[in-house]
């Protein structure tokens, strides 16, 4: 299930793009399939160790084309063990709501990508996310939990702040909100509750087979409550004096 709609964020193979606070994988992998160079990197050493067992499996089962690489690494996204201008692209996906200083990591993920770079960011909806917020302390009182909600325009701005240029947003994953709002409202940690199996279920059946009532309902419910905020920027070059 990816929250980044690569038809609006383009990659190129050969790409050296950096996921950062990858968790479980999912753009990593997909960069992967797209033949990038990539780097996953989490603060998290169990998940790493799974991304890493992921990726020697795709090459294994020849998923990546021929120059793609993909390495998984430990790491603090606050201070990236990466050279200025690294990377051709910087992936972060449901991270800056998690960390206190989002102003570091956008700054830390700004160093690292190279001018004329892109870089997407995805957050928790604001509406969906105050629903949950207002159904379960649980949901986010919990150490490394969600500790704000970002509106749109905070977001975007403090992307501009670090250097960015936003140039695209959407919402993803409408299906989804249902589903946090029903956990929420039954406990986050009560997977038993029956209309939370029942939706779950719907949901699982939705990823494996893509029905295209699914694939339409959720196109039309997205803007109304999708879960997820995106937005694309890129890294300007510096004017041709400045950078001498």
């Amino acid at each position: 299930m990816l929250t980044v709609d690569f038809s609006r964020f383009p990659l190129a193979p050969g790409d050296r793009v950096l996921d950062l606070g990858c968790g479980a994988g999912r753009h990593a992998f997909e960069c992967y399939r797209r033949g990038a160079r990539v780097v996953a990197l989490d603060r998290n050493g169990e998940e790493i160790r799974e991304v890493a067992k992921w990726f020697a499996a795709m090459k294994e089962a020849g998923e990546a084309p021929e120059g793609a690489t993909a390495t998984a690494m430990e790491g603090d996204a606050l201070a990236l063990p990466f050279p200025d201008a690294s990377f051709d692209v910087v992936i972060i996906s449901e991270v800056m709501e998690h960390i206190p200083d989002d102003k570091g990591v956008l700054a830390e993920m700004v160093r690292v990508l190279k001018p004329g770079g892109r870089i997407a960011v995805t957050v928790p909806r604001y509406g969906p996310e105050k629903v949950c917020w207002a159904l379960s302390d649980a949901y986010h009182e919990v150490e490394g939990g969600h500790i704000r909600i970002y509106r749109a325009d905070e977001l975007l701005g403090k992307m501009r702040e670090a250097g960015l240029k936003p140039y695209g947003t959407h919402h993803a994953h409408g299906l989804h909100s249902p589903y946090w709002w029903l956990k929420c409202a039954f406990g986050v940690d009560n997977d038993k509750a029956l209309p939370v199996r029942a939706y779950h279920k719907l949901l699982v059946w939705d990823i494996m087979k893509k029905p295209l009532a699914t694939r339409v309902a959720e196109q039309a419910l997205n803007p109304l409550i999708g879960k997820s905020f995106v937005a694309y920027a890129t890294k300007p070059h510096l004017p041709e004096a400045a950078a001498r």
